[in-house]
């Protein structure tokens, strides 16, 4: 009866530790599964599958990439990650002969749960780990008790281990036979010098981490530790365990996981990739929400609140309850990532610059540091030539996304509509993009977005994006004289009226001392304006000019 309760307790708190990690993902971290999955593109095609077994690691790093790609349903990407590092824990507590504490199996499974807040950690080495526990477990039981003819064995089993599971192969030749690991780290080392990789990034797992040439700590860390825990109870005989100590260890466990897992978890990374996936689903609402509650900071965040400002027709009236950072806050600077260049890409597509945002979808693709491809960049690809004509490049991208589970049937969709130019047409975005794109935007400098809204506007007036973007830039680079040029032409052609804009246009009468004509800025503002003045003109580090944030006087003037 004892026994059964003990077993009992002991599935119970795997089942507790399953569940915490569950709701982890999924509910304070859905948004980061979708950013592990849109770094992919797992097809279910021949090549693919002998390209990964073609190097190092490459069966963990197919199972890890087919895992991945459920992540499009973050309900089982989390289920995923939860049973993964509970297989992980249960595994360690087979290698410790169950003859230890069952909360110290716990160990190596939070560690894993950690180091997964470094978002450039792959489930590639999860996978790899899991499977190298399998093999320490099988080997050890299935292997005869002879050294030498259990030594031959595993001079033969390991090169192949290696070559499926990666560097985590080292591991299994530690717990196996010790000796045997310098077998492993010549095969390694033999390997390095053949593959197109370098050295270093075979030696640290090519699928384990995203980026070449470097490795997060704690994934050398883990594998030591667990090796460290096996071979400390494989020799200690007579390790007995305490009812009591069993609970005060699970109590312990519990508050250290809660208390240090969070806090590998970079808040102001997870705020980007948060972004990006509200960006990526086109949740505008959900973007001013979140800005509302944590005023963003950064060149992305700023650029997506904008956008999603933009795209609800808000940014000429809210723009400035906001932090700005200049032109940076309406197009982030170019720089070689997956994230700023996709979220550029998105901006130009939603202004109308087809041929633009294509450009900065390949350029997005070549940024992921591990050289995979994108689901949502391939389907962008098929949307921005489908926009312009290009039928059979679209139906090239198409071909591979009819390989794959969750972009299968919208690849379907797709390829009704090739040739179709009344469906496309008629398309509610697709139909719109060909109406205010502009044919021969394929080369300009971010220095002159303006002017290319400007044109976008000339071209379209219906297109209040590129009309919000024009007034905007200039507020935002604090040349008043400019948006006195082009808030003009804008107004000529379109009922457009903002408060950003009558705050400008009434300083700009202000700094001639003269007022406004009559009816384009309202008595509030007016009113407002004069008062501001006062305090600024008294005192220019007043802190009554708090009152005003939210306005483009105090952007200008600070």
């Amino acid at each position: 009866m004892k026994k059964s309760l003990s077993k009992i307790w002991k599935i119970g708190l795997t089942l507790l530790f399953g569940l915490v990690v569950f709701l982890f993902w999924r509910f304070r971290y859905p948004f980061a599964l979708a950013y592990q999955e849109q770094l992919q593109l797992f097809l279910f095609d021949d090549d693919y599958f002998w390209k990964r077994l073609s190097e190092p690691g490459g069966l963990a790093r197919y199972i890890a990439e087919f895992l991945v790609q459920f992540y499009n349903i973050v309900t089982i990407g989390a289920l995923i990650i939860a049973l993964l590092l509970m297989t992980v824990q249960r595994l360690t507590w087979r290698l410790m002969q169950r003859r230890v504490h069952y909360a110290l199996s716990f160990i190596p499974a939070k560690m894993l749960w950690f180091a997964m807040g470094d978002e450039n950690v792959m489930l590639t080495y999860a996978v790899a780990l899991v499977l190298a526990l399998v093999a320490v477990l099988v080997l050890n039981k299935c292997l005869p008790q002879k050294k030498y003819i259990r030594l031959f064995i595993l001079l033969l089993i390991l090169p192949l281990l290696y070559w499926l599971i990666g560097p985590l192969a080292l591991l299994v030749a530690v717990c196996v036979m010790p000796v045997s690991a310098v077998w492993v780290l010549a095969v390694m080392l033999l390997s390095a010098h053949y593959l197109p990789y370098p050295m270093q990034r075979v030696m640290f797992g090519i699928g384990y981490y995203r980026i070449p040439i470097t490795t997060s700590y704690w994934l050398m860390v883990i594998p030591a530790v667990v090796a460290l825990a096996y071979w400390v109870h494989r020799l200690a005989k007579n390790m007995k365990t305490s009812p009591r100590v069993e609970v005060v260890l699970a109590v312990v466990m519990v508050v250290l996981a809660v208390l240090l897992v969070p806090r590998h978890y970079n808040a102001k990374t997870y705020e980007l990739i948060e972004y990006d996936y509200l960006v990526r689903v086109g949740d505008w609402n959900a973007v001013i929400v979140k800005a509302e509650k944590q005023m963003p900071d950064l060149p992305m965040s700023v650029s997506a609140t904008n956008l999603a400002l933009g795209m609800t027709n808000q940014l000429g009236e809210r723009a400035f309850d906001f932090y700005q950072r200049g032109i940076v806050g309406l197009l982030p600077q170019s720089e070689r990532n997956f994230a700023t260049t996709q979220l550029s890409g998105e901006i130009y597509f939603n202004l109308g610059l087809v041929n633009t945002a294509q450009r900065f979808a390949f350029e997005a693709m070549e940024a992921i540091p591990n050289y995979n491809k994108s689901g949502r960049v391939v389907k962008r690809l098929v949307e921005t030539n489908l926009i312009n004509g290009q039928y059979e490049v679209a139906r090239k991208y198409l071909q591979m996304l009819q390989k794959t589970i969750f972009y299968r049937k919208w690849a379907q969709r797709m390829m009704t509509m090739l040739g179709d130019e009344k469906a496309i047409n008629n398309h509610p975005l697709y139909g719109t993009m060909r109406q205010i794109r502009l044919q021969d935007d394929l080369l300009f400098s971010d220095r002159d977005l303006d002017k290319i809204c400007g044109q976008l506007f000339l071209h379209n007036q219906q297109n209040r994006m590129a009309a919000q973007y024009l007034l905007m830039i200039p507020l935002l680079e604090r040349d008043v004289a400019r948006f006195m040029q082009y808030v003009q032409v804008v107004q000529n052609r379109i009922p457009y009226n903002p408060r950003s804009c009558q705050e400008a246009i009434a300083f700009s009468f202000f700094q001639q001392r003269q007022n406004p004509p009559q009816g384009i800025v309202n008595d509030l503002i007016l009113r407002r304006m004069n008062e501001f003045a006062s305090v600024y003109s008294q005192n220019q580090n007043s802190a009554e000019l708090e009152r005003f944030k939210n306005t483009v006087w105090y952007y200008l003037v600070k």
